[in-house]
């Protein structure tokens, strides 16, 4: 009978232990931290919204295969906003009220961002974004945090380094032409040239908007040109940065210099497609493979993103979005894992004051949620030969013309120089 007993009670330990062990195990993996958000998979940010997409998943991936957070896996739920602005707020509600996510990061491009700002501050989320220039200016949200280099005055620190190019050759630039497309981005951009444009002592002699909808540049590239301005600043969106130096090469359009801030010149896909006709432009990137921006953990992510990039249809380089992308989400993690958190305010305290290791470099926020310096580089295209990928995978094509602390060679100027 006590042989029963004894029996009985080493089997009951046994149970519990197992029972015991599963419940750990439970709790170790618990539910899911959802972080949701939108993303351009359609329309006309989408080679750079699905370049994006893909680095996040591997984020996901990665974190996942390390344990996730707090003991709990992550879980990335996202919709296609179309590239629509329109779009955005509806994607943000349902996110927060049906799918009921934990935490919700920006999407990409400054157009959607400012559509989901109010859902986000109505709610008092966190909301550390991608790519967006200047869409705090107005709002002055405290929890907000720009995943973008350009800085603490974020509207002409995109062209800054251009007009800092352009006036140090002699001899120096006299007159400059802004052109923009009618939207956030392009519009905070052209603010910022002008600006620029002012302090160089340069006189604008062209300046006007075209709508989004607009297809055929030719008639705005040849008044443009009737000006005969030194500099060319364009502030465009893909399909117009596209239709710009297409009508620039038809027309034979040679001023000095010109570029500063046109989207989707990063694009591999888009850089391929113009080939040779890129020649001499010089415009804005954020990340390149030079040996000042080897960041710890940046080579690695580059190389499992290239290596399912052709299967996933994204651009084949990744160098202009998948560093950021992969970087939001690691401030994201970094203010978690420091707080033990997912409580926003806490993440929102924690992030506005520290310093976060990411593969885009050391990232630190100053006023309104921008980077506390800004680090937007100036590129020039150059040599481009034919309409092949691989020239574009090393630096042969571009050089860093500025910053000064991660320039890689010289520009060549005038314009007509590097064009041959």
């Amino acid at each position: 009978m006590l042989f029963k007993l004894k029996s009985a009670l080493a089997a009951a330990a046994v149970v519990a232990a197992l029972v015991g062990l599963a419940g750990g195990a439970t709790a170790q993996s618990g539910e899911p931290i959802k972080i949701g958000f939108s993303m351009a998979m359609t329309g006309g940010l989408a080679a750079n919204g699905k370049s994006a997409l893909l680095a996040q998943k591997i984020w996901e991936e990665d974190v996942n295969a390390k344990g996730g957070l707090l003991g709990r896996p992550v879980k990335l739920v996202y919709y296609d906003d179309q590239s629509n602005p329109s779009t955005v707020p509806g994607i943000y509600t349902k996110l927060l009220d049906v799918d009921k996510v934990d935490l919700i990061i920006g999407p990409y491009a400054t157009a959607q961002m400012a559509p989901a700002m109010p859902i986000v501050i109505q709610r008092n989320k966190v909301f550390v974004t991608l790519l967006g220039l200047a869409v705090n200016d107005e709002f002055k949200y405290p929890n907000y945090f720009a995943m973008i280099p350009s800085g603490p005055n974020a509207k002409p620190a995109f062209t800054k380094g251009f007009f800092d190019t352009a006036v140090a050759q002699n001899p120096k630039p006299q007159t400059v032409a802004i052109v923009a497309a009618d939207q956030e981005f392009s519009r905070n951009a052209s603010d910022g040239a002008r600006e620029n444009a002012q302090k160089a002592g340069l006189k604008v002699v062209y300046d006007k908007t075209y709508p989004p909808t607009t297809t055929d540049f030719a008639p705005i590239v040849r008044a443009i040109q009737a000006t005969n301005p030194d500099l060319l600043v364009i502030c465009s969106y893909p399909p117009d940065s596209v239709g710009m130096v297409r009508a620039i090469n038809e027309i034979g359009f040679k001023p000095k210099m010109m570029g500063g801030g046109m989207v989707g010149l990063q694009a591999t896909a888009l850089k391929v497609q113009l080939g040779p006709m890129l020649n001499g432009f010089v415009n804005y990137d954020f990340w390149l493979p030079v040996p000042k921006m080897e960041f710890t953990g940046v080579d690695a992510l580059i190389k499992k993103y290239q290596a399912r990039a052709a299967a996933e249809g994204v651009d084949a380089l990744g160098y202009y979005m998948a560093p950021f992308g992969y970087a939001q989400l690691q401030v994201l993690q970094q203010a978690i894992e420091a707080t033990k958190s997912i409580e926003d305010k806490k993440l929102a305290d924690y992030i506005r004051t520290n310093t976060f290791k990411t593969v885009a470099g050391d990232v630190k926020f100053g006023k309104d949620g921008e980077w506390a310096q800004s680090r937007v580089l100036q590129i020039q295209f150059h040599d481009v030969k034919s309409n092949d990928v691989e020239q574009f995978r090393t630096m042969n094509t571009q050089t860093v013309v500025t910053p000064a602390e991660y320039k890689s060679g010289d520009v060549v100027y005038p314009y007509e120089k590097a064009k041959n």
